[in-house]
């Protein structure tokens, strides 16, 4: 077999992505099991593989304990009954997050969710008896984050239509106890970076990986440069892709996300898409890659869930209770990417995150019909919306949106204020979700569902339980990379070439 320069997916590097184990001259280091990128998915494959018996190596672009994880708050989203749900008084189960879970996906894998559901208990305990600190205390607001060391707060759309009456709500978001709203994340894969070391894990920091290299069709290492150095790492058992996404990939973001080309994009400089096209190469293939996360949160104050979101014809488009990706998605698909908050006096606030959104207050106007004229909506189509979520409202109800009951107030106190949403005016963030399809053990599957022999994904460069903006919830990409990264890593330790 030769060199395949096969990109799969557009943007990928120049040069062959998969080698023959021919063109190898002679490995430099060798170990049972190799893993590519030392975040949060690397750390806890690498930590899993060393407790199964394996050697493990683990090759880091940067120099360590940084990429996506280290700008999370440090949310991870867990349920079943964790101890900190129990000290806090909220009953769960398995059952019910999975319920969740199936409700709010895209494309569900059932496998993927039950086994994440039965083993989110279990994994919370083990991520404590890693050293990951949590407080057993809860978050009673709607926030983005907790300002401070509080753990659990809702952070999804658990208590949000029609999810609310397909699966009992509960608070899922665990944050790493951190004063702060930033930070969180460094500290968990510090702690878990750590042990991976601590365990024999040895790290190549400063090392790129450019190729994989192939055997008889099965991968049995990696090409990787170091200060313009090549050498070759082989990998006994398997190689595991844990390297990050795709946001800081121009040409892949403009052919699969071009929504993001327009917003700021969160993640590592190092997010360039590598890890799944070396696994596309080698014959994996890649999904839901059209799918973002995308926010401009107006929340906090949690007071302004209680206005209305209009678009550019003066309607509401969605229930304005939702986790603020749900919102945020949402408000980029309206005609023109036109969105407006409009509040009255009763609850007039700036949102929390208006000077790093750019959320401007465009006026104050004393009677809607004003507000219409100024915002050149057409005549008479706001006023029809606020009329009938006001007489709605005044009983509780949102029969449009069925916002929670908890944020339904009429908007009848003047004068009123709008807020400007708009999508390519307000600041919107995001990062990519799609990644390379994997079984529930994460090895790298074929277009036909067969696995692509001693090759493993987790992490952002793997497809698993975050798929979509409008089933997102904060945590999600930290739980279930720290969880299938360990299932990878402890796979690929008991797989023999």
């Amino acid at each position: 077999m030769g060199s395949d320069t096969h990109d799969g997916v557009d943007g990928a590097p120049s040069g062959p992505l998969l080698i023959d184990v021919a063109a190898v001259l002679g490995w430099a280091a060798t170990a049972d099991v190799v893993v590519v990128g030392f975040g949060m998915a690397g750390a806890c494959a690498a930590i899993e593989a060393r407790a199964a018996g394996a050697s493990v190596i683990i090759i880091e672009r940067t120099s360590g304990c940084t990429g996506s994880t280290s700008a999370a708050a440090g949310h991870f989203y867990l349920g079943g009954g964790t101890a900190v749900q129990q000290a806090c008084g909220f009953e769960d189960s398995a059952e019910e997050m999975a319920r969740y879970l199936e409700a709010v996906a895209l494309d569900p894998d059932h496998e993927k969710i039950q086994l994440y559901c039965d083993g989110s208990v279990a994994h919370f305990d083990w991520l404590e008896t890693q050293g990951v600190p949590f407080d057993h205390s809860y978050y009673p607001l709607k926030n983005v984050v907790q300002p401070g060391r509080e753990c659990l707060i809702w952070t999804g759309n658990e208590q949000v239509w029609p999810y609310r009456d397909q699966a009992k709500p509960a608070p899922r978001g665990h944050k790493v106890a951190f004063d702060g709203e930033e930070g969180g994340g460094a500290l968990a894969l510090r702690i878990l970076s750590e042990r991976a070391e601590a365990a024999g894990a040895q790290i190549m920091a400063d090392s790129k990986v450019e190729a994989l290299v192939m055997e008889a069709g099965r991968i049995v290492g990696v090409r990787m440069k170091r200060f313009g150095e090549t050498s070759y790492v082989r990998a006994e058992q398997g190689v595991i892709l844990a390297a990050g996404g795709f946001g800081q990939n121009p040409e892949m973001v403009a052919k699969h996300v071009p929504a993001l080309a327009s917003a700021y994009i969160q993640g590592s400089p190092y997010d360039d898409g590598l890890a799944i096209n070396l696994g596309v190469a080698a014959g994996g293939v890649a999904i839901h890659m059209d799918e973002p996360f995308m926010t401009s949160p107006f929340y906090p104050p949690q007071d302004l869930l209680k206005g209305i979101l209009v678009n550019a014809q003066g309607q509401r488009f969605v229930a304005e209770d939702s986790y603020h990706s749900r919102s945020g998605i949402f408000s980029t698909r309206q005609p023109d990417g036109i969105v407006y908050l409009i509040v009255d006096a009763a609850i007039f606030a700036y949102p929390h995150f208006a000077s790093l959104t750019n959320q401007s207050l465009i006026d104050g106007f004393e009677t809607i019909a004003d507000m219409e004229t100024g915002l050149n909506l057409p005549a008479g189509a706001l006023q029809a919306t606020m009329t009938a979520y006001n007489a709605a409202a005044a009983n509780g109800e949102d029969p449009t949106f069925h916002k929670y009951p908890k944020w339904i107030k009429p908007l009848t106190e003047g004068p009123y204020a709008a807020f400007d949403l708009s999508f390519g005016r307000a600041v919107y963030t995001g990062f990519t979700l799609g990644g390379l399809k994997v079984s529930a053990d994460g090895a790298v599957l074929t277009s036909a569902g067969d696995a692509v022999p001693g090759l493993y994904a987790a992490g952002a460069c793997a497809s698993n339980i975050a798929q979509d903006s409008n089933g997102y919830a904060s945590g999600t990409c930290l739980g279930e990379a720290s969880f299938f990264g360990r299932r990878a890593g402890r796979h690929a330790a008991s797989t023999h070439a």
